[in-house]
């Protein structure tokens, strides 16, 4: 994947219009490498679970937008291997996407089989009380924004869903167009580990909950 490919938006790709190709000699160091802005942005990504605005961005690290930008630039840049003039550099395995309006580190295509393999079946463990009850919300109300999860639980689901991600147990189906908020749903693999062949197979819950009338499925 080129840059173009992943930064169709480049603010540094007309010089007569845009000022970030200046301000992009400021996120690169004097030894060819990248300055601490473009440092603490990659930190930050690695850890944001849905793709980062670049006025979020911005704000996290206390630095102009146009900065933010053309550090962004440098990141997708320094991913891909394209170097920054100063010698080669190597393709990384992880990839830098622009998706609904923000950025988010991704693992490259051509990963994903080892990636899967490493987490179903290398780095096997049990899943949490937590784990489990965010994945009967996901289950029982497909597809549904993490911010909509972590309501009906009331606690901070973040680090549960990059858990139930990791296991290949849910995946993303879609990205909300108004609100950039990614929509989750379960996968194939839940099926098999449950022994079903079909979502139409999970048992009702309505009765055992208080308000059953409003529960998470209708009663035939």
């Amino acid at each position: 994947m080129t840059l173009d490919a992943v930064h169709t938006s480049d603010p540094t790709a007309d010089q007569t219009t845009d000022p970030a190709q200046a301000q992009a000699d400021h996120v690169q160091d004097a030894a060819g490498g990248l300055a601490p802005i473009a440092r603490k942005l990659e930190a930050l990504l690695m850890v944001a679970d849905e793709p980062q605005s670049l006025i979020h961005l911005a704000t996290a690290v206390d630095r102009p937008l146009k900065e933010v930008k053309a550090a962004i630039a440098r990141l997708v840049a320094d991913f891909d291997g394209l170097g920054s003039g100063a010698g080669p550099t190597v393709r990384r395995g992880f990839e830098l996407r622009e998706v609904a309006g923000g950025w988010r580190i991704y693992v490259r295509p051509e990963h994903d089989l080892v990636v899967a393999d490493f987490v179903l079946t290398q780095n096997p463990s049990r899943l949490s009380q937590a784990a489990l009850e965010t994945l009967a919300v996901i289950a029982y109300k497909q597809p549904i924004s993490r911010g909509a999860v972590a309501s009906i639980r009331a606690v901070n689901v973040d680090s549960v869903v990059r858990t139930l991600l990791g296991r290949g147990l849910i995946t993303e189906a879609f990205t909300d167009s108004e609100t950039g908020a990614i929509n989750y749903a379960t996968t194939d693999l839940l099926l098999s580990q449950l022994g079903i062949n079909s979502l139409d197979e999970l048992p009702y819950i309505s009765p055992l909950l208080a308000d059953g009338a409003d529960g998470f499925e209708d009663l035939p």
